[in-house]
């Protein structure tokens, strides 16, 4: 079912997705070409810790699948794209409304199409930051992507020794 949606229905409709939902995690905008996203979280005591402050789970959640999200979108359907790793700092306690801000450049996107092309995967890596209400850094995020054309395997089949 989610396939067949427009990628940026499924972002506007995530609100009400149960663990964003449960952390009131929400889609802020969204830029018309979906190079840019930003999504906020308001502390609860459904995303706090024992302590008062951001759940780290819930920080990492908040940041999770926009990277694949975008490079899908722009890769459309000839590419194969997956989550494959990630890391995240927490720089300091995260109190207030939390921030982050998902960037693609559309020129990186043409990067990792020609790469593509040359290579069996790709694999590129895209960080953002999680910030509080002063702008003051909370956490660091970095996503580490899979990304391979769906013809790939045909396209770089070894040839048979003759």
């Amino acid at each position: 079912m989610w396939r067949k949606l427009n990628i940026k229905t499924i972002l506007k409709a995530m609100r009400f997705w149960p663990p964003y939902l449960g952390a009131g995690i929400k889609v802020s905008s969204i830029s018309e070409d979906l190079s840019e996203i930003e999504v906020q979280m308001k502390l609860t005591p459904l995303n706090s810790n024992y302590v008062g402050v951001h759940f780290g789970g819930s920080l990492y959640s908040m940041c999770d699948p926009f990277f694949m999200f975008m490079l899908l979108h722009h890769l459309k359907q000839d590419h194969i794209v997956w989550d494959q790793a990630a890391e995240i700092e927490f720089v300091k306690p995260g109190r207030g409304t939390v921030t982050a801000h998902f960037k693609m450049p559309l020129d990186r996107v043409e990067e990792i199409k020609e790469e593509a092309l040359e290579q069996f995967s790709v694999k590129p890596v895209f960080q953002c930051e999680v910030t509080d209400e002063n702008g003051e850094t909370v956490a660091r995020m970095k996503k580490y992507l899979y990304v391979r054309r769906k013809d790939a395997k045909e396209r770089f089949k070894s040839k048979p020794l003759e």
